[in-house]
């Protein structure tokens, strides 16, 4: 008897190859799964994004821009932290 993946797992095999481009042979032998169970979870997986009833799960390379983004954010949101604090200095400063 062959084992039992959650959704879960098989939904992000099956975004991996439909939005990543990564080839279905190299993940069957990559994760040991069958190729056409993998066949299978990606039709699954591409009737339940049309049906707009997939599941958002975050692949590698979303993480990788996610990450690259929320640090260009944090950056600007830095130097507009410092920007302010020089300001709040300069006008509250005594005049002699």
């Amino acid at each position: 008897m062959g084992k039992h993946h959650p959704n879960e797992y098989r939904e992000y095999v099956a975004k991996m190859i439909v939005e990543e481009d990564k080839k279905a042979t190299d993940l069957a032998h990559e994760l040991e799964i069958p190729y056409s169970s993998i066949q299978r979870w990606v039709k699954h997986y591409k009737e339940k994004k049309a049906a707009g009833q997939s599941q958002e799960y975050v692949t590698p390379s979303e993480l990788e821009k996610l990450k690259k983004q929320h640090e260009k954010e944090m950056k600007a949101l830095q130097e507009e932290n410092e920007i302010l604090k020089k300001a709040m200095h300069i006008f509250t400063k005594k005049p002699k």
